[in-house]
């Protein structure tokens, strides 16, 4: 159970504490757990959403997005405002990139991604809860959580004293392919809606995975974070746009 609670110590502030100091395996290992992870992200925010339906919706998709960011921390936002600052202060260069990642500061470009991401995700989560679509809430952080495994299965990690070097090293590859897939055909329990999410989730992947190499040649902590937030969105935003249109 030691890569289980290593990815629930890492991906939540859910106050887990390790008995003994991880190995580099059983961080590896734990990537396999990650969609899991996702799942317990999901299953709390559907079920808030259940028990507080009768709560007017602009009130209760504030309460859901500020539940669902402080179940992780703002990791993965952390990531993403990092990177974009990168991206746009890199001017291309990979060096300067990297560089720029690594300062803990935050640019007003990294401000602005993080208004972005807030605002397209909370619009979305109100018209999920206005379509009682409260079910759906549980594949969103799956699917996100299933950007590391994609990223690490198929993607060079750039920085070699990383924390991550050892996860892409030691990520067991042929059950990270299982899950990986496993976890995708959790998709079609939402039928036609399911299957055009997935579509969107997979390209959004593989579009970032291109950007990433060929800007710095591989991927970083923060653009792992990027990738789960991004696609986590491009997820939940396809989802409602064929809902409004498919069901309507």
């Amino acid at each position: 159970m030691m890569p289980f609670f290593i990815a629930l110590q890492f991906l939540t502030t859910f106050p887990i504490q390790l008995k003994a100091m991880p190995s580099k395996h059983q961080n590896g290992q734990s990537l396999l757990f990650y969609p899991v992870v996702g799942l317990i992200i999901g299953g709390i925010l559907a079920l808030l959403a259940f028990t507080l339906q009768s709560l007017p919706i602009i009130l209760l998709s504030s309460i859901i997005l500020v539940v669902w960011i402080w179940l992780t921390g703002g990791l993965h936002l952390d990531g993403m405002a990092d990177t974009a600052d990168a991206w746009v202060g890199g001017f291309g260069d990979a060096e300067r990139t990297l560089k720029i990642m690594k300062d803990p500061a935050c640019g007003p470009i990294g401000v602005l991604s993080l208004v972005i991401i807030c605002l397209l995700k909370w619009s979305a989560i109100y018209v999920l809860l206005q379509k009682q679509q409260f079910l759906a809430l549980i594949l969103f952080p799956i699917l996100g959580r299933l950007a590391p495994l994609f990223l690490f299965l198929t993607t060079q990690y750039v920085r070699e004293k990383g924390l991550g070097s050892s996860l892409a090293e030691y990520i067991p590859r042929t059950w990270a392919l299982v899950v990986f897939v496993l976890c995708l055909a959790a998709s079609f329990y939402f039928s036609w809606l399911g299957m055009i999410c997935l579509v969107v989730f997979v390209l959004t992947l593989v579009y970032l995975r291109l950007k990433f190499i060929q800007r710095i040649g591989g991927v970083t902590g923060d653009t792992i974070g990027a990738a789960i937030e991004i696609s986590e969105l491009s997820s939940l935003i396809a989802f409602v746009i064929g809902l409004h249109y498919w069901v309507n």
